[in-house]
């Protein structure tokens, strides 16, 4: 549920309210909305707390939520969500792209790789130290090697860094070196995963798990909330359905029905959704009709000789040409609006 004080309520006021809910051990967090203090209480069968709650003299009235996620939902949080990293919004009017190889294959890659992406107009360098693959056989990543190619190619470029974590106990390599902590499409429901990524601070790029419904991405989300961590994005990257002629089925109504449900930043993975270079395009622009913050797109120089994914990796040549076409197709949208 969620609490609105009265604008003229006391410190005094606030902190007897702060007290009963700590008394019956509720979760919540606040932020302040108009002169209004907005308390967020996380729970079910709240009823009888609720009738409790409106009988303080600072409470001005008390919003029973009809979501099974809280923190995450749209009605809970009246304006969308920025998240800032050093120059970086996201989440706001700028079209943010993210770019990069699937898996950093060795110092001079990465650096070439980054330079290139400065100049196309990049904001934030993908790059997998850690790589979960399907077969035990195929390539694991350069681990921590990767992970400083990539801390030297954000010096020499400026370009924030996003990198996959796979395993709880990784996360305080990851955040010497990452700006932004991936979460994974296989590991979206890893809960503790979640929570520990979540109480790094980091921001985190949530991915949608490959058979997970939007409600149940927006829960994953929930678990990163709940540490207090707001600085979630939302990714669709295409889900398993019975469909063979592409990697995945990629979800357009998703970005839409996230936007509408939630106050988080969107962005969506067309390589992911499509696995295969020919469909990168189009749906890259389906997904900024349809209002997506961000894009993460894989690019190789040589996708033929890629030890990961060369198969959805665009050629600089082909990104290049891409981001020219996707900012004019987004500064036109704008235009409409």
């Amino acid at each position: 549920m969620i609490i609105i004080s009265k604008k003229d309520a006391s410190v005094q006021k606030i902190e007897e309210l702060y007290n009963f809910l700590d008394r019956h051990q509720l979760q919540y967090n606040s932020h302040s909305s108009n002169g209004h203090l907005v308390i967020v209480v996380n729970g079910t069968d709240l009823h009888e707390i609720k009738q409790q709650i409106m009988c303080f003299s600072a409470v001005e009235n008390v919003i029973p939520l009809s979501k099974s996620y809280t923190l995450a939902a749209r009605e809970t949080r009246n304006v969308n969500t920025s998240i800032i990293i050093n120059n970086l919004t996201i989440g706001e009017s700028e079209l943010i792209f993210a770019a990069g190889p699937c898996a950093v294959e060795s110092r001079e890659q990465i650096i070439e790789t980054a330079l290139f992406l400065r100049e196309c107009g990049v904001h934030i360098l993908r790059g997998g130290a850690f790589k979960p693959r399907t077969s035990p056989y195929s390539f694991q990543g350069l681990g921590i090697e990767a992970l400083e190619y990539l801390a030297e190619a954000r010096e020499k470029t400026g370009l924030a860094v996003v990198t996959e974590i796979l395993s709880p106990e990784d996360i305080d390599i990851i955040i010497q070196y990452a700006d932004i902590i991936q979460i994974g499409a296989r590991n979206m429901q890893n809960f503790a995963l979640l929570v520990k990524a979540g109480k790094s601070g980091k921001p985190i790029l949530l991915k949608r798990g490959i058979m997970a419904t939007v409600e149940e991405l927006l829960l994953a989300a929930e678990y990163i909330l709940t540490t207090g961590n707001s600085q979630v994005i939302l990714c669709e990257r295409g889900i398993r359905t019975f469909e063979t002629a592409v990697r995945n089925t990629f979800d357009i109504s998703a970005i839409p029905l996230l936007k509408h449900a939630s106050h988080l930043p969107v962005f969506a993975d067309p390589s992911h959704a499509s696995g295969k270079i020919e469909l990168i395009a189009p749906l890259a622009k389906a997904s900024v009709a349809a209002g997506v913050n961000g894009l993460l797109i894989e690019v190789h120089k040589e996708p033929y000789n890629a030890k990961s994914d060369g198969h959805q990796s665009l050629t600089f040549q082909l990104f290049k040409k891409l981001m020219k076409d996707l900012q004019a197709l987004y500064d036109y949208l704008k235009q409409l609006d």
